[in-house]
């Protein structure tokens, strides 16, 4: 097997020559006359719906639109990714899954960059606020029967499923995901539960962590405008320690404050950063109409807003954009940011071989280049399970 190297330094600032194969990474060795070049491992986003107008939940779209995100990620030096589809009506949802699935089948790309599934609804709160820009036609109590025919028609993809604790039937099917037993192939593997979108109580939230749940969908986001100060589902949240806390860190969803007193709250060791980017992040500022949130406007400061109001409709940065803002307004250390975009949430997910900058992890590597005044700037290079991908021309 062919070895390639790559030089650059780490994010605690160690230079380092990185040995690696389609194997894996083969040998780490100090190299203080690295260049000026960021080297860390691909980043890995667990909650992501579209970029560059590409979208996972448009039923119309082919199936090798998921081949072409994958790709389209690996410039925003993404290697990893859970395709995240929204609340829908189950035949919705079923054609979905299934055109997943048949992406995967056809291409090792796709089925590498592309671990599993992520499903956000349809089993959240249907109160206003809480369910976002989910449709709440199509809102409705778990249905275990119904989770399993998707489950095989994914041919067992789904990986992560969002949901509300406080509906009927919710602690049962949270117990129920997360004891299965056997392979992700037999579509009977265990599944992240993760809470979102609901306006549970401090009983429900503790509940559903002791039934198996384990992450909280971009926390202190899908919720109302004005909640009680003290009984309201953020704080059981962020002491639940069974809970990790996925964070939007796109400099829209949360503000800096906001942002960092919920990472030192909960602990950095527990928060992920995602990008929940939809299908126009990454899209020229202008008006556009989507599938999903119809009538839309990218601003000029990288937000996606329904046209005409304030309102969000979805992220527009990828999991980098999310990156550079949490090591500038969001005041992380690069390091730690480094870590919740990439070893966290593979840990979460079960990917122990990956998001790691380690020998024997697999070879996903991100070569970054630094801006004027120091802060991450673009891809140089990206290696995507030992393969040279892409590189820029600055």
């Amino acid at each position: 097997m062919t070895s390639e190297v790559l030089e650059g330094r780490t994010a605690t600032g160690r230079g380092v020559r990185v040995r690696f194969s389609a194997d894996g990474i083969e040998e780490i060795t100090d190299q203080p006359s690295a260049p000026d070049l960021l080297l860390i491992p691909g980043l890995v986003d667990i909650q992501l719906n579209g970029y560059g107008g590409l979208d996972v939940n448009d039923p119309s779209r082919p199936a090798s639109e998921l081949s072409d995100l994958v790709r389209a990620l690996w410039g925003q030096g993404v290697t990893t990714v859970y395709p995240t589809i929204i609340s829908a009506a189950d035949a919705t949802t079923t054609t979905l899954v299934k055109r997943a699935a048949a992406a995967r089948a056809a291409d090792p790309d796709v089925a590498y960059g592309v671990p599993g599934l992520h499903l956000e609804g349809p089993y959240i709160s249907s109160a206003e606020g809480a369910r976002g820009a989910h449709d709440p036609a199509v809102i409705r109590d778990p249905d275990a029967a119904e989770f399993d025919r998707w489950q095989a028609a994914a041919d067992g993809a789904i990986a992560i499923m969002t949901l509300a604790p406080e509906r009927k039937g919710a602690i049962d099917f949270t117990r129920r995901l997360t004891a299965r037993a056997g392979t992700r192939a037999s579509g009977t593997s265990p599944v992240l539960a993760s809470v979102g979108h609901s306006l549970a109580t401090a009983t429900d939230i503790h509940a559903f962590a002791a039934a198996g749940g384990r992450l909280s969908t971009h926390l202190g986001n899908g919720l109302p405008a004005q909640i009680d100060r003290h009984h309201n589902p953020i704080w059981a949240q962020l002491t639940e320690d069974a809970l990790t806390a996925g964070l939007i860190a796109d400099g829209h969803h949360l503000p800096a404050d906001t942002f960092a007193a919920l990472v030192r709250a909960k602990g950095p060791q527990r928060c992920v950063l995602t990008s929940d980017a939809a299908a126009l992040a990454g899209c020229a500022p202008g008006d556009y109409r989507t599938a999903v949130g119809g009538a839309v406007t990218v601003g000029h400061d990288g937000s996606l807003r329904l046209q005409g109001t304030p309102y969000l409709a979805g992220s527009g940065a990828s999991l980098l954009d999310c990156l550079r803002w949490a090591t500038g307004p969001g005041g992380l250390p690069l390091d730690i940011a480094v870590t919740m975009a990439t070893r966290t949430p593979a840990d979460l997910l079960g990917l122990h071989d990956r998001g790691r900058l380690e020998v024997g992890a697999r070879a996903d590597l991100v070569q970054l280049t630094s801006t004027s005044d120091g802060a991450v700037g673009e891809p140089a290079a990206v290696v995507v399970n030992g393969r040279l991908i892409a590189c820029s021309n600055s």
